[in-house]
């Protein structure tokens, strides 16, 4: 009965993973992830300001490098991503901001992740993070940049079936917090043809930022 133990505990502590573990997981899905589309509630909330802003919409990826972020709630916005540089699109300004795209901000930061231009391992340390989650069997991990330390991390939960990331929360060095919730993922599905260009009124304003 003791042996019989015994080996139950060491096959539990075999198949335990680790963060890392859980990391090289979903690199292995990103690696075969050609086009990826969600719905995502986006929430930021702020240091200084105790009201949090909510938004809603829809996100488009594409390999090599082409993203499209089309808020609906409560503003129709577009931001869309293709290589080194960006187009905006506020439509209740009729505006249209466009020029390259800066590493610091959190959608270059998603866009490397779903590339895999970021080797998660070689970027970040990694740990298990809990924090508060509808779904208690997903997997919470904490990416921490090795070579900056400013106080700055990533959490993501994934799914332990399809190892989808399905919540990222940017916590910045001055103590704000961006989240991405997402759902209805599909990946590797036919995406809608010319998702990535945009379609603007001739009497739109353009702002250069190149």
């Amino acid at each position: 009965m003791k042996r019989i133990c015994l080996i139950l505990l060491l096959s539990l502590f075999s198949f335990a993973q680790t963060a890392e573990d859980v990391a090289s997981q979903l690199e292995k899905t990103l690696y075969s992830t050609q086009t990826f589309e969600a719905r995502f509630e986006h929430n930021f909330y702020s240091a200084v300001v105790s009201t949090p802003l909510k938004e809603k919409g829809k996100l488009y990826f594409q390999k090599p490098d082409s993203m499209r972020w089309e808020y609906t709630d409560p503003e129709h916005n577009i931001y869309l991503f293709e290589g080194d540089k960006y187009q905006w699109y506020f439509a209740e300004d009729n505006q249209l901001m466009r020029g390259f795209i800066s590493n610091e901000g959190h959608e270059s930061e998603i866009l490397h992740l779903l590339t895999g231009q970021k080797n998660l391992l070689d970027f970040y340390s990694t740990s298990f993070s809990p924090f508060p989650t509808d779904n208690p069997q997903n997997a919470q991990i904490k990416l921490t940049p090795k070579q900056e330390d400013n106080g700055s991390y990533l959490l993501l939960e994934l799914d332990k079936k399809k190892w989808l990331i399905h919540k990222i929360i940017f916590m910045d060095w001055e103590g704000n917090k961006t989240e991405f919730q997402f759902s209805r993922i599909k990946v590797n599905a036919s995406l809608p043809k010319n998702i990535f260009e945009l379609k603007l009124p001739t009497d739109v304003e353009i702002i250069e930022r190149y």
